[in-house]
């Protein structure tokens, strides 16, 4: 037992070494950028001010350069804590060897030509069976090695059947080996021929990260060289049992990338401003809805006033106030009633962080990170765009509908209930994506749309409808003294609006007004033909002075503003009230809203 201790004392304390080399060794390669980015910096900004544009776009280049140099290491450094975590976790499938010997050709081509290398891949015919993604990552780091240290010559990959296995080999004409550092070479940092450290031959982590990787899918990894004639590194893959597999497209083609764009309502949740605002113009410019919020607490306080009903959450990890960014989207997710898509933002790499990440089945992304990449996750995870409008069809006989879309079921089965008792045909959609697909015009009945809504919002829906000629009378229920909604409603066509919380009377007269309104299309019409009819007989004087009127203006100011007396402007309003036939202004001020109607 004691002999025991002792064994795992001396382990962990070598693990402690190596974690102290580890740091060092990271702290000391990404201090480097970090001092060339200040110094350009300060560069930058007098050749700015001195007006030395050509000079100033150098350096942004070169800022750009150690910008990509800094991320290609922190991804490094990530890649490696993630494997350690036990966050990376396997996707086995069966693929065709050949599918991708060939993209990593093609990725590496313009590399190679460029050092005047010779780029070959064997062509194969063998299936595998392993994670397609982590032995990519695997051969990619060994094949930009090997371009790395290969001067003039060649690299060559091919794949080679060894019993039920498949040997993928990558053959360099590159500087070799020692024998005595063959082992070293899949250390940390650990690189041949830059005792210096220059950055420009990365890190020295890619090995590492083929070692550890293969460790986890059971890949045997070797090496052979020769030292001053080349190197060959090998990875032992399981064949695929079934034989050849259907050909698996590891790239996602470019118009189909841009058809399947999906444009949603995102809550952004950080805490430093800078940030915080740069994420909602990356956003709202790639066509998204966006509301931010500094912490969890104020999340959720949009949340509850309904200001924000998000299609997705994009937070980041450590948030002031109490609630880190997964406990605040797991609230929200409990708040909002549904497993809302996620993607956590964070620096922090330490192990129990992204083990805790990994286990709630939310996306994590590490900082920092590029538009682009934030931008094609967010994508694989909003909703599918809404179906399109269906276009105007006859009317058909029977009984009305109340159609209503909610996204809160609890919502939606007491709107039900109380609709049901009434004696009404009751539907209800989760959203307004699941109405338009199921919805087919042409009957009578009306829609109760909550203005809040993830994906197409309510008001994204009557507008839609609206645009499409659809007459489907429409009631807007919106969060309690929300008068912007309310204006916003009433532009998009609804006949009437519902504040929360709403009462069973009240619920059940705004649609009996709703299906009043819309009863009979063709009688409405005959009404407004009718208002146009009278509203023809006025001269040209008395439109004007109608129009001004019904804007509210007394008659005295009418007079002032035409040039004429105040008694004749009352003769014409008496002239106007007798031949439209209406006993008082608001009857007067019906008429004419419908004969705009009709026009």
């Amino acid at each position: 037992m004691a002999d025991a201790m002792g064994a795992a004392q001396r382990d962990a304390e070598q693990a402690n070494l190596a974690k102290s080399r580890f740091l060092a060794a990271a702290s000391h390669d990404l201090r480097q950028p970090l001092q060339t980015l200040s110094l350009l910096r300060g560069v930058l900004a007098r050749k700015i001010r001195e007006g030395q544009t050509e000079e100033a776009l150098a350096l942004v280049v070169r800022l750009n350069e150690t910008s990509d140099n800094m991320t290609s290491m922190l991804n490094a450094v990530l890649d490696i804590n993630q494997i350690e975590s036990g966050t990376v976790r396997a996707d086995i499938s069966d693929f065709s060897a050949a599918v991708l010997f060939e993209r990593l050709v093609d990725d590496f081509a313009v590399v190679a030509a460029e050092r005047g290398l010779s780029l070959r891949v064997v062509s194969s015919g063998l299936s595998l069976r392993t994670d397609p993604h982590l032995l990519e990552q695997m051969l990619r780091n060994l094949v930009s090695n090997a371009l790395k240290y290969t001067r003039r010559g060649k690299v060559l990959m091919g794949c080679r059947r060894r019993g039920g296995m498949a040997r993928i080999e990558i053959w360099d004409t590159g500087i070799g080996i020692p024998d005595d550092q063959l082992k070293a070479v899949f250390d940390e940092f650990y690189q041949l021929g830059n005792a210096a450290r220059e950055r420009k031959h990365g890190l020295g982590l890619g090995l590492t990260i083929v070692r550890r990787l293969g460790k986890l899918l059971g890949h045997a990894v070797a090496v052979r060289s020769w030292h001053g004639r080349g190197s060959v590194f090998s990875v032992e893959v399981p064949l695929s049992p079934g034989g050849m597999p259907p050909v698996l497209d590891l790239d996602v083609p470019e118009d189909e990338t841009r058809a399947a764009h999906r444009a949603g309502a995102i809550l952004v949740i950080e805490d430093d401003t800078a940030v915080r605002e740069s994420l909602v113009l990356v956003l709202t410019e790639d066509g998204h809805r966006v509301v931010a919020a500094e912490d969890g607490p104020a999340a959720s306080r949009l949340v509850a006033q309904g200001a924000a009903r998000p299609d997705l959450i994009l937070s980041d990890f450590n948030l002031p106030n109490g609630m880190n960014g997964l406990e605040a989207a797991l609230t929200l997710r409990e708040q909002l009633r549904r497993e809302i898509p996620v993607v956590i933002l964070t620096g922090d790499i330490a192990t129990g962080t992204m083990r805790d990440i990994a286990a709630r089945g939310i996306a994590q992304l590490n900082k920092p990170v590029e538009p682009a990449g934030l931008l094609a996750v967010i994508q694989g995870l909003l909703p599918d765009p809404a179906p399109g409008v269906p276009p105007p069809a006859p009317l058909r006989e029977g009984p009305p509908v109340v159609f209503v879309v909610d996204d809160d079921a609890d919502i939606r089965a007491a709107l039900r209930e109380v609709l049901e008792a009434d004696g009404r045909i009751v539907e209800t959609f989760g959203s307004s994506e699941a109405f338009l697909a199921a919805w087919r015009p042409g009957g009578a009945g009306c829609l109760i749309v909550d203005a809040y809504l993830p994906g197409m919002d309510g008001m994204e829906l009557l507008r839609r409808l609206r645009a499409a000629g659809h007459e489907l009378p429409a009631i807007a229920i919106t969060g309690s003294g929300d008068v912007s909604i309310a204006v916003q409603a009433m532009k998009a066509g609804v006949s009437d609006f519902i504040e929360k919380p709403v009462g069973p009377d009240e619920l059940l007269a705004c649609v009996g007004r709703a299906l009043e309104h819309g009863a009979d299309l063709s009688r409405r019409v005959s009404r407004h033909d009718d208002a146009a009819g009278h509203l023809a007989s006025l001269t040209p004087r008395q439109r004007q002075i109608m129009e001004l009127v019904l804007s509210g203006h007394p008659s005295k100011n009418i007079a002032a503003d035409l040039g004429i007396s105040q008694r004749t402007v009352e003769n014409h309003r008496a002239s106007i009230m007798k031949k439209t036939g209406s006993r008082s202004l608001p009857a007067l001020a019906r008429l004419a809203v419908a004969a705009d109607e009709a026009g």
